[in-house]
This record gives structure tokens, C-alpha cells and sequence, in this order.
């Protein structure tokens, strides 16, 4: 399963190293590959990504999220790009995991309030806590894309 992990960047940091065990963590399951590992890079603003226009970084993004089977996304730090690749997984109809801390920052509305993201917002406070909602999410999204492929 391809999976992109989606969280701040230009928003904030702040949560960097939550960032690098989640995706570690789904990392360690040899059926999935995560497109986006470079989301938990300590390296990422001052490196890779200012090698790159804003332009390349929006369509390098974009190819990676329509290739994903699943997007995951960490919403705990306010970001406007995560708020677009949300809107992107929904209008490519893309499952979604949405990971919130309620204690770091509100969720925003158009999240809270679009249809689409229902039943896909899990609360969690620790990194054990989101390690238990994904392992109980990957597990349905792996079965929903296992009946869709049989079903064509």
C-alpha cells in the first residue's frame, strides 16, 4: 500500500520528531511504502525542498498523492497545504486517516464540517495512542482496497 503522509512543514516544525516515528512506524510493515518520508527530515527546509520552486514542490506533491493508495495526515500543527492535500484525497476520492492532538490546536472547520472527512478525525494524545488508531484504520483501508480491486 502506497501511503502519503501528509503534516506541516512551512506551518510549523514544531512536531517534527512525532512526524519521523509515525512514519517510521509505518515504515516497519513491508507492505507499505510511504511516498512522502521526507516530511519527517530534520533537513527538510533547509535542504531538499529549497532546492526546489514552489511550482515543483505543488507538482512533485500532487503525482505523489494521486499515485497513493491512502493518505494519512497529521493535523495537529495548522497547515494550508495539508488543508489542500486534504481536499485533493477527497476529490481523488482517496481513504483518509486524519490524525489530531485536541490539547495542541482546534481542528479546523472545513476539516470538521466536510462529509467527506467524517468517521475519518481520531483524536489521540500520545504516539502509542496513534500507533493503536492506525494499526486499527490500516487494516480496514487494506481491506476496502482489497474488495475494490477484486470487485473490477
Amino acid at each position: 500500500m502506497k501511503i502519503y503522509f501528509a503534516a506541516a512543514i512551512r506551518g510549523g516544525r514544531e512536531d517534527r520528531q512525532l512526524y519521523q516515528k509515525l512514519i517510521s512506524f509505518l515504515k516497519m510493515n513491508k507492505h507499505q511504502q510511504v511516498l512522502t518520508e521526507h516530511i519527517g527530515s530534520s533537513q527538510l527546509i533547509s535542504t531538499r525542498e529549497s532546492k526546489l520552486s514552489d511550482k515543483e514542490i505543488r507538482d512533485r506533491d500532487i503525482d505523489l498523492l494521486t499515485q497513493a493508495d491512502l493518505v494519512i495526515a497529521e493535523t495537529s500543527q495548522p497547515s494550508l497545504g495539508v488543508g489542500y492535500e486534504l481536499a485533493q484525497a477527497e476529490q481523488q476520492a482517496k481513504p483518509v486517516i486524519i490524525l489530531h492532538r485536541p490539547g495542541k490546536s482546534t481542528l479546523s472547520a472545513m476539516i470538521n464540517g466536510t462529509d467527506y472527512f467524517k468517521d475519518k478525525v481520531h483524536q489521540y494524545e500520545t504516539l502509542e495512542d496513534a500507533k493503536r488508531v492506525l494499526n486499527s484504520e490500516l487494516e480496514l483501508v487494506a481491506k476496502q482496497i482489497k474488495n475494490a480491486s477484486e470487485e473490477k
